[in-house]
């Protein structure tokens, strides 16, 4: 594999099993002339199972604003670069964004090396809709938090978070507020030997006594997942109200996005309006 130079290398690691990388991202890491790092001691450990020793630069939020100017002229003067987080896939909730868009200011080529992310990995396993929103690290203050959980309750999507392990009950509480009639996925630990996932509804998940480590990815169902009674009052309602738009088919469809409902039961109650309104 030749790698192109005046270009930077966005190159997916492991989030815990160092088993997980591909055979891509190791001959990218091999033949590049330096690699971005959030922590040096960290991607140490992946570079060493490896077996690839490169001149390895510490980028972080800290000091990207510093760094950049410096590896746009690594890559200008023909360098080969790689930019890796310390798990998972760079950019998503890692620092790097800065860099990206100064490379596409300067029109120097930006090459994704695709791999693992807990994001899909705990979708995958969660048995929800696999249409999902996925926000990253919730704000840490209870006025913001609530703003933004009231404002993610209206999407009928899964929702995926990072959620530092030692807060997690605090979040619970909220998610209790906000989210009491959808389920919910707690992964922990996702690919190392620890790995766990926690399944309940979220009103009967219960606070943890002890405190957890690290990093926590947390999914909450999409109201599709919820199995309380039908109000069929609500329902009539909003047929009532869709159908002055919509035509039957129209509005049978965007019923079914929002509620567990037989489709037949749904088609016939349109009907039903329709003639009373005749």
């Amino acid at each position: 594999m030749n790698l192109l130079n005046n270009t930077l290398y966005i190159v997916s690691t492991p989030i815990g099993n160092l088993e997980d990388i591909t055979l891509r991202a190791i001959n990218v890491l091999k033949n590049s002339d330096i690699i971005l790092c959030e922590d040096t001691r960290r991607s140490l450990k992946l570079l060493n199972h490896l077996k690839i020793k490169k001149h390895l630069v510490s980028y972080h939020k800290f000091n990207e604003k510093k760094q950049v100017n410096i590896i746009i002229d690594y890559i200008k003067n023909g360098k080969i670069l790689s930019l890796i987080s310390d798990a998972g896939t760079p950019l998503i909730s890692d620092p790097g964004r800065l860099l990206l868009n100064e490379c596409i200011l300067k029109k120097i080529n930006v090459t994704p090396i695709p791999g693992v992310s807990s994001i899909t990995s705990a979708i995958s396993v969660s048995g929800f809709s696999d249409q999902f929103l996925f926000y990253g690290f919730l704000p840490k203050k209870d006025k913001e938090l609530d703003e933004v959980l009231n404002l993610l309750t209206n999407f009928n999507y899964s929702q995926v978070f990072f959620i530092p392990a030692v807060r997690i009950n605090f979040y619970i509480k909220k998610f209790k507020k906000f989210f009491s009639e959808r389920k919910i996925l707690i992964a922990r630990e996702i690919t190392k030997i620890h790995e766990d996932f926690i399944r309940d509804d979220v009103k009967n998940l219960r606070l943890f006594k002890n405190s957890l480590k690290g990093e926590l990815t947390v999914v909450i169902s999409d109201h599709k997942m919820l199995n309380k009674p039908i109000n069929r009052v609500e329902i009539i309602n909003k047929l009532k109200k869709y159908l002055k738009k919509y035509s039957v088919k129209d509005t049978v469809n965007l019923i079914m996005e929002t509620e567990k409902i037989n489709k037949k039961t749904i088609y016939e109650l349109c009907l039903q309006i329709k003639r009373k309104n005749e």
